[in-house]
């Protein structure tokens, strides 16, 4: 059986107000499976690290053969949680450790 390999990614969310994890990560998901549907999101494998809401960065996980798709997926998000919001890339990395080595 073939390791999947994973990689984490540092996000900045820019809006008015703090969500919670559930609605950061609704917005997420319901990006994903918009631009590649629900086999596409599946296939994703995302889940949420950590989140920090004091300075709005959260740490998801992916398999690496689908991080060009959870990227331009993060691209694409206008709103969260019905409020304006922009997600940015921080750092992606192999390693938790080095990723928050990185920033």
């Amino acid at each position: 059986m073939k390791r999947v390999k994973r990689r984490y990614l540092a996000l900045q969310l820019e809006m008015d107000g703090v969500p919670t994890e559930k609605e950061l990560m609704d917005a997420v998901w319901g990006s994903v499976d918009r631009l590649y549907g629900e086999v596409g999101a599946s296939l994703t494998s995302m889940a949420l690290i950590s989140f920090d809401v004091s300075c709005n960065v959260a740490v998801i996980r992916t398999s690496l053969e689908t991080l060009a798709s959870v990227r331009s997926s993060l691209a694409c998000i206008i709103s969260v949680a019905g409020k304006e919001a922009s997600v940015h890339v921080l750092a992606v990395s192999g390693t938790i450790k080095a990723l928050f080595e990185k920033f």
